[in-house]
């Protein structure tokens, strides 16, 4: 679905991305992971179309992004929830979720009710400000706010960040049933092995805007991934 092919990326005169290559299938979770600061989330702007990049193509079911902007890249299928979730606080639950309706044809914007069945706590609290929610329901609230633009490629951004246990559990399970659906892709960028190891089907590890580790769960080493981890 997604393949990112020998990518760089510049702010100004810094290079933030070095020739990353990076593969993202239909019905499996790929994750990011690294320390602060390697360049995870440059990568996810570059292909969110946030940022564009020096050199390297990125392309979505084998089409080229090109230098395409990221209200195009929506239409296109991409999804994304961004670190620290950017919510709209003084938007309702119920409008939050409506500003998916973007990039969606006019016959296609309507709250699917999938959405209520991953998350049954945004139903009840669809009247609510999105600034009164605690951090864990907005995340929720976050990353259905993406799934209604019924996205091909759903990108996440540290899901788990200032999460509480019992809200993180929930959001492992609903991105396994995404998974499983089978028609979506999904990279996830974290930076705590376990939730990742527990839900990726294929890892990639950053380093200084590199990728220097990659390959199948089965087949890393925990150690070797690990070292990249450790501050």
């Amino acid at each position: 679905m997604l393949e990112v092919q020998g990518v760089d990326l510049h702010y100004g005169a810094a290079q933030a991305l070095r020739g990353v290559s990076l593969e993202v299938r239909q019905g499996k979770i790929t994750c990011l992971l690294g320390r602060n600061g390697v360049g995870k989330t440059s990568l996810l702007r570059a292909i969110v179309g946030q940022h564009p990049v020096s050199r390297g193509d990125i392309l979505l079911a084998g089409s080229p992004l090109g230098r395409s902007p990221a209200y195009e890249r929506a239409r296109r299928g991409i999804a994304f929830v961004p670190q620290g979730r950017e919510i709209f606080p003084l938007l309702t639950v119920r409008e939050n979720l409506e500003t998916g309706f973007a990039p969606l044809p006019r016959g296609q914007r309507r709250v699917p009710d999938e959405i209520f069945e991953l998350f049954p706590v945004l139903q009840s609290m669809l009247g609510r400000r999105g600034g009164d929610l605690s951090g864990g329901q907005q995340q929720q609230l976050a990353i259905g706010r993406a799934l209604v633009t019924r996205p091909k490629l759903l990108v996440l951004d540290e899901p788990t960040e200032g999460i509480q246990p019992s809200i993180i559990k929930d959001i492992e399970r609903v991105i396994s049933l995404l998974r499983d659906r089978g028609d979506m892709a999904i990279l996830l960028v974290e930076q705590y092995y376990e939730f990742a190891r527990d839900l990726a089907d294929s890892f990639a590890v950053m380093e200084r805007g590199e990728i220097v580790l990659s390959g199948r769960r089965e087949d890393l080493i925990e150690e070797d991934v690990r070292r990249y981890l450790v501050v």
